[in-house]
């Protein structure tokens, strides 16, 4: 990985020379892509995350960053600004970067933006796409996961905690599984690395939980998720096998 810092006005952007030249506004633009026919579907969440080809041949992820709680009726997408490493944009793409030079299963870091105006900011990330993959919540909804993978997720996750990086947002629709049932957690934002403590560790456990648990709620006869499950994800994760 390399990555590279430029500045125009008051557009800053980071990127990996190892996969992109150079990077500009429209680069972070879903109509740029519309335009170019390199949109290739979406996906609603608190904002929509936009899938993208970039260059006919690097498949990537685009998001906005957008505000949730209670501020998002103020604004939609503005944060304060107290410095370009602070911004949530940098913080994520190099907490990716150090995730992957540690091995852990996270998507490339591809390209950030920040745009400042004023005392606020804006800004977008650009990470590779996973291929092959569908999410944990997708993934349960239509069929039910073996005790072994749930075990292996329990690993994965145990895996991010030994290296004290913590999930800000771990919840079923965050968590990816391929083809080759290799688990993936996405979206970092607002994540970072913390010093090794049970309280944050068991507190983003049971974060994950209530998503599952939630999920079910939902749809009790079509989301494929028990108390059974849930004994064999903890029971691999608290074991030092």
């Amino acid at each position: 990985m390399k990555p590279a810092q430029s500045q125009q006005k008051l557009d800053y952007f980071l990127h990996d020379q190892d996969m992109l030249d150079q990077v500009v506004c429209r680069d972070f633009d879903a109509n740029h892509y519309q335009q170019q026919h390199s949109l290739r579907g979406q996906a609603q969440g608190r904002g929509t995350t936009y899938f993208i080809t970039i260059a006919g041949k690097l498949d990537c992820v685009l998001r906005h960053y957008r505000r949730g709680g209670w501020v998002a009726r103020l604004t939609e997408d503005k944060y304060y600004w107290t410095g370009l490493n602070q911004t949530r944009a940098w913080r994520e793409w190099h907490l990716l970067r150090t995730m992957l030079e540690r091995h852990l299963p996270v998507p490339h870091p591809v390209a950030a933006h920040v745009k400042r105006s004023g005392l606020f900011y804006t800004a977008d990330i650009i990470t590779q796409q996973i291929p092959s993959t569908h999410s944990l919540a997708a993934l349960l909804g239509k069929d039910e996961m073996s005790d072994a993978l749930w075990r292996r997720l329990g690993k994965t996750i145990r895996q991010f905690h030994q290296h004290g990086i913590y999930h800000a947002d771990l919840n079923a629709h965050n968590i990816l599984i391929d083809e080759r049932e290799q688990f993936y957690l996405i979206d970092f934002d607002k994540g970072e690395q913390r010093v090794l403590s049970p309280a944050w560790q068991q507190a983003n456990i049971d974060r994950l939980q209530r998503s599952l648990n939630k999920l079910k709620q939902q749809n009790p006869n079509g989301f494929h998720f028990s108390l059974h499950h849930w004994g064999a994800l903890s029971q691999a994760y608290s074991s030092d096998n």
